[in-house]
């Protein structure tokens, strides 16, 4: 028998070849990864923040954002660690009869990646403003509004029981309204909320491949070693704004501000490690206390106290340190 004459063996051998390799190559790996379980600290989505998956899967929100912290230092930024098949257990589950789980992890980095999105902005205003019209918190943002997602509202006509967005006037298409969110919003925000990178069970064994390239020092920063400014424009400035201004209505000012430039540094430190509810007249303003270091939140401090016009002594390591047990005292 001349194998290579033997059109039926050729072709037979060819598509068992072929089928031993998908097999080996894709399907067995397909089904492995399919063999995950939650992560300790990971909780089932609500049925509101599952309608909010639903919504962000219909507006097409993978196309410019991604949920992968990949294993290199530039995405530091975006999660504490590097993201496992475990993370994604939860949003696996069918859409309906016709559409399987979406694909959440995106390939474009147009926007920023979201995977730990509730923890680096946790408030709802803002999210709010920010689906409304990126321009209000981000004035760099070129990601397009959706105003579907709201109503305009007669400032009369708005009742108690609507959840009112603080627009800044120069954004409201009419004067005398009132934007309200919908009910698809507020699924939308709170699915946005959720997204938090959970904490891995035991030592850590997961770690960021080092840059090549050195992190720049800043002036502001004293001798802490650390860049001030970028950690501000990371963590702060989404809300207060790059230059410090705040926003009418939604978030307070720091240029000027008699807390950020105060002799006595405590009230300051203390709001940026456990938050503020500035509800009368502001929104709510999340803590940084589990996310940032005492040496990062010295540094902001230092940042905020020597900028747009602030001129105050800088802000030690160890008084950082001191207010952090002083707020575990007053929490236990």
């Amino acid at each position: 028998m001349n194998f290579h004459k033997d059109h039926k063996l050729l072709v037979g051998t060819s598509f068992l070849g072929f089928l031993f390799l998908s097999i080996l190559i894709a399907v067995l790996p397909a089904i492995q990864l399919q063999q995950v379980e939650p992560l300790p600290a990971m909780q089932p989505l609500s049925a509101l923040e599952r309608e909010g998956l639903r919504i962000y899967v219909e507006e097409n929100c993978m196309a410019c954002h991604t949920q992968q912290v990949r294993n290199i230092e530039m995405d530091k930024a975006w999660g504490s660690r590097p993201s496992l098949a475990s993370d994604y257990y939860f949003s696996k589950v069918r859409m309906d009869v016709w559409r399987q789980s979406p694909s959440l992890l995106g390939s474009e980095r147009t926007g920023p990646d979201l995977t730990n999105a509730g923890l680096r902005q946790p408030g709802k205003e803002w999210h709010l403003l920010h689906l409304f019209n990126p321009r209000t918190v981000v004035k760099e943002s070129i990601m397009p509004s959706y105003p579907w997602l709201f109503e305009i509202k007669k400032t009369e006509a708005v009742l108690s029981s609507d959840t009112k967005v603080a627009v800044p006037e120069k954004y409201l298409p009419n004067p005398g309204h009132t934007v309200v969110a919908s009910e698809k919003a507020l699924a939308l925000v709170a699915y946005l909320q959720s997204l938090k990178q959970a904490e891995l069970p035991g030592p850590a064994d997961r770690e960021f491949i080092p840059s090549s390239r050195k992190t720049k020092t800043s002036e502001d920063s004293g001798d802490l070693g650390l860049d001030g400014q970028t950690l501000y424009m990371q963590n702060c400035a989404a809300c207060h704004q790059s230059d410090g201004s705040g926003l009418t209505g939604a978030f307070p000012p720091l240029a000027g501000s008699a807390i950020v430039k105060n002799d006595d540094p405590s009230l300051l430190i203390q709001i940026i490690l456990e938050g503020f509810d500035a509800r009368t007249e502001y929104g709510v303003m999340q803590g940084f206390g589990d996310i940032l270091s005492d040496e990062e939140i010295a540094a902001i401090a230092n940042h905020e106290r020597k900028s747009w016009g602030n001129n105050a002594k800088p802000v030690s390591i160890e008084e950082v340190r001191n207010i952090r047990e002083y707020v575990k005292q007053l929490n236990q």
